[in-house]
């Protein structure tokens, strides 16, 4: 950033020729790319604009009229500002014509009442000038290896910012197009009063250029795109006026931005990734105070205080790769719930928990049944997503409270992971809707569980693992088929005699009676708590 006029005016050089602004006083902040000391009227001509030029006025005409075209020329050719020493052409002011023309074109006009040696002025002059480029230089340098680095790791917008904020030691966020927060890092200020009221704050601040300060709000606002599709603006917060440094850091930070969302092809949205890290903040108790984390989800449209708070797992019931086709398969799955929200006019948080599920907060007003809600996303989820494809929606009860929203998840993970292996049409599933499954599930990591199943079946899995038999494919045909024997052996595409014979030696291994209802039960129980087991350890 160039040295202003004003920045030239407190130089120790200058002060000592007791400088007075005799013209232009409203244009000190005038920026001057270079010292130039002249004596010729014409020296316009030799001009490239920006430069400070320094006079005695010995050779300027004595004509007022040329006098006045000479300073026209000079603010013509976009001449920063004319310093005149006086005592050897002009003794002790300037003509009038000489300070009425500057005033009205605008030039800033001082005058030097002491004799000076202008070689001590261009010398300091051109040393501030030479060690800001020389600053911009390393700076420039030193954030190109960091945003490079960034880059080449795909790191995540969140990430960046987190960057700027450590290089700046200043609030930096990322919003889109819409004026809603897409990433926030606060530099240990208060997020809720950093993000209060933002979309409105932020549509008044509209600057003409792609990177500007403005000096009103003190923010430094970039514009974030690439091929001619912006998409989102990047902006800094500052207590003073940026330093170069911190221009080159945002626009660095925003072509970062940009070439990320480039090569995001088998990624989420940033939209997507914005609502996932403020769920995972949430089930992590990454923020400090549940108002951090409502303030967070007002910035992206997503209001929750004073709602009922329903929290939803969406798990496709056929495994997905876990390589890139996977991820972007889960991403489409995040984007078509997303969608399905605003068919349903539900506001909701929506993102990837992990590889396997899309996790969504819906905050309902007071007094709402879950019910309508959860019926209606569904419904619009199964038009909007891949024909034939399936997936269950699990939810957890619904809580009133953001701390309490951790407790919510867990229970529509849970519900999720049980549904997910034997769903049955239902449009949504609780955890009364998976009765004796859904209890075994909670209680799969119960060592008094572990050790139950154990006692009833070892000697059965020991059996079928020695001779490589399915005799607890059997059973568990016997069982599910409420112990009707005919309708067993149907099933199992075994003739009567060859499943009655299965049944004998079950019964044999299992000393056991399988006509008893209790000794049923309690194998039925067993071969499900099994299930559980083996689900969990296969994830």
């Amino acid at each position: 950033m160039l040295p202003t006029i004003a920045d030239i005016l407190v130089l120790e050089s200058v002060r000592r020729g007791n400088p007075r602004v005799v013209a232009g006083a409203d244009r000190l902040d005038t920026k001057v790319r270079w010292v130039h000391v002249g004596e010729i009227a014409d020296i316009a001509q030799l001009l490239r604009g920006g430069e400070l030029v320094l006079t005695t006025g010995v050779a300027l005409p004595a004509d007022p009229g040329k006098l006045t075209d000479y300073i026209a020329e000079l603010s013509s050719v976009g001449a920063s500002g004319l310093i005149v020493e006086l005592g050897r052409r002009f003794v002790r002011e300037l003509p009038a014509e000489v300070v009425k023309s500057a005033e009205e074109h605008g030039l800033p006009l001082i005058v030097l009442t002491r004799e000076t040696p202008f070689v001590q002025i261009t010398e300091a002059v051109h040393a501030r000038i030479i060690d800001i480029q020389l600053e911009e230089l390393r700076a420039s340098e030193q954030l190109h290896e960091v945003f490079t680095e960034l880059s080449v790791e795909g790191a995540s917008p969140a990430e960046v910012l987190a960057q700027v904020s450590r290089l700046s030691g200043r609030p930096v966020l990322l919003e889109n197009l819409a004026h809603q927060v897409l990433a926030c890092e606060s530099a240990g200020r208060d997020t809720g009063t950093l993000l209060a009221g933002w979309e409105s704050r932020s549509r008044a601040v509209a600057p003409a250029e792609r990177t500007a300060y403005d000096a009103a709000s003190g923010w430094l606002v970039t514009t974030v795109g690439a091929r001619g599709q912006d998409w989102g603006r990047l902006i800094l917060l500052c207590d003073a006026k940026p330093s170069p440094r911190d221009l080159v850091l945002a626009e660095r930070a925003a072509t970062t931005l940009a070439l990320g969302r480039l090569l995001e092809r088998h990624q989420e949205s940033l939209e997507r990734q914005a609502h996932g890290t403020i769920i995972t903040g949430i089930l992590t108790h990454a923020y400090a105070d549940p108002d951090e984390a409502a303030a967070r989800a007002r910035a992206v449209g997503v209001p929750l205080t004073g709602r009922k708070l329903v929290s939803v797992v969406i798990r496709p019931t056929d495994p997905l790769d876990q390589a890139l086709d996977g991820q972007a398969e889960l991403g489409e799955l995040a984007e078509a719930t997303a969608a399905a929200c605003r068919d349903a006019r539900l506001p909701a948080l929506v993102g990837a928990l992990d590889q396997d599920r899309v996790g969504v907060l819906l905050p309902l007003p007071p007094r709402t049944s879950p019910e309508p809600a959860l019926t209606a996303l569904s419904e619009r989820l199964r038009a909007l997503w891949k024909p034939g494809a399936a997936f269950v929606l699990a939810a957890g009860s619904m809580v009133e409270s953001i701390r309490d929203v951790r407790r919510s998840f867990l229970e529509a993970e849970q519900v999720a992971d049980v549904a997910v292996r034997q769903p049955d049409g239902r449009p949504y599933y609780r955890l009364p809707d998976l009765r004796l499954r859904g209890l075994l599930h909670l209680l799969r990591d119960d060592a008094r569980l572990q050790t139950f199943a154990e006692r009833e079946l070892g000697a059965l899995l020991a059996h079928d693992a020695q001779r490589g038999g399915d005799l607890t494919r059997i059973l568990r045909i016997y069982l599910d088929a409420g112990r009707n024997k005919a309708v067993a052996a149907q099933k199992a595409h075994l003739s009567r005699p060859a499943f009655y014979d299965r049944l004998r030696r079950l019964e044999r291994i299992l000393d056991t009676d399988l006509d008893d209802v209790e000794s049923c039960l309690s194998l039925h129980v067993a071969l499900l708590a099994l299930e559980s087991f083996r689900r969990e350890s296969s994830r």
